[in-house]
């Protein structure tokens, strides 16, 4: 886990960094031990009042398109620079309207032990076609925890920043390589 203070120091180099114009709000930007996911919101297009929804969601996919295409050398290249600063790759994704377009994401490898009674969880998903695969049966179930426990992991997610803050408190508390972005606890830190 990153501290709290390599957090805001992360998210203010990503807010300084991104070229003026570019986002209407700097909407999310998330951490955990691989990834750094930066969302931000764009404008919509204007389009006159009572359009049909088939041509408003046209227009966003197509606003969607043009910031990306416009914006991939300087992401690219943003994304060099935090990999080297922060470890981690970094995601881009845009907010416009209602919808949520991720450019890229990270897909990372989980190794897991699972009980015949767990596999046999995945494998129905599978054959009742909710899910291509075991991995992508394992994710559908890690949304749908989430989904449906989002109160109890935040209250979760909280304990674990105090016990954060403890530590950063602790003895070592000013001893140089021991805090900020060098402090790494292996705990996902994600919203």
């Amino acid at each position: 886990m990153i501290t709290e203070k390599g957090q805001q120091e992360l998210r203010g180099w990503i807010a300084g960094r991104l070229p003026e114009g570019w986002f209407t709000e700097l909407a999310e930007v998330t951490i955990d031990r691989e990834e750094i996911t930066v969302v931000g919101r764009i404008t919509e297009p204007e389009l006159a009042p009572g359009v049909p929804e088939a041509e408003y969601e046209a227009a966003l996919e197509g606003r969607i398109t043009e910031f990306r295409e416009r914006t991939r050398m300087s992401r690219v290249e943003i994304a060099r620079e935090a990999n080297v600063k922060f470890r981690r790759q970094l995601s881009w994704g845009v907010r416009c309207g209602d919808n949520l377009t991720m450019f890229t994401h990270l897909s990372a490898p989980v190794m897991s032990r699972l009980r015949q009674s767990e596999r046999m969880v995945l494998d129905t998903l599978i054959a009742s076609g909710v899910a291509r695969s075991r991995s992508d049966a394992l994710s559908w179930c890690v949304r749908l925890v989430a989904q449906n426990t989002d109160e109890w992991l935040t209250d979760l997610r909280s304990s674990l920043i105090q016990v954060q803050r403890v530590r950063e408190a602790g003895p070592d508390a000013g001893v140089p390589g021991t805090s900020d972005l060098t402090l790494e606890l292996q705990l996902e830190d994600q919203k």
